[in-house]
């Protein structure tokens, strides 16, 4: 399946223009394998879906079956996808993450109905922020499992 998750009507404030300062911070942390919040990081970088130019960004990540990675499109809970979903979306074989001091490419895959859930369950568990992030919107928020390529 692919990425079809539909945006929101109502959900918290978008994460502004002052997140790309704190991001770079957050980049250079999760480069390194730290956390944030209690939460392990890695960088996800992907072509933008209309530039084609390389976007970075910091995402929570879960370990997930098969040795693959598990993060979610949150955006901390906004009406709408961040906007690394959408370049995911449109660019899912073309995806490479940082995390832990490797550089790994990626395939990017959204997951649907009960394979969601189950890594839903998971992520929750792990970070119980994240179902405050869900209860903020009416969207259901996007779980996407990274595989490595190759």
């Amino acid at each position: 399946m692919s990425f079809t998750a539909p945006q929101g009507t109502y959900g918290a404030r978008q994460p502004g223009t002052a997140m790309t300062w704190v991001n770079r911070g957050i980049m250079r942390r999760a480069r390194s394998g730290g956390t944030t919040m209690g939460m392990r990081l890695l960088v996800l970088t992907v072509p933008g879906r209309t530039s084609g130019e390389p976007r970075s960004t910091p995402v929570a990540w879960f370990p997930g079956e098969d040795d693959s990675w598990v993060v979610v499109a949150s955006a901390n809970g906004a009406a709408r996808h961040p906007s690394w979903y959408h370049n995911v979306a449109a660019h899912p074989d073309d995806v490479t993450i940082e995390v832990e001091g490797a550089t790994v490419p990626v395939s990017a895959r959204e997951l649907h109905g009960d394979e969601r859930e189950r890594e839903w369950a998971r992520v929750v568990a792990d970070a119980p922020r994240f179902g405050g992030y869900a209860a903020k919107t009416d969207r259901e928020l996007p779980v996407i499992r990274l595989t490595r390529r190759g």
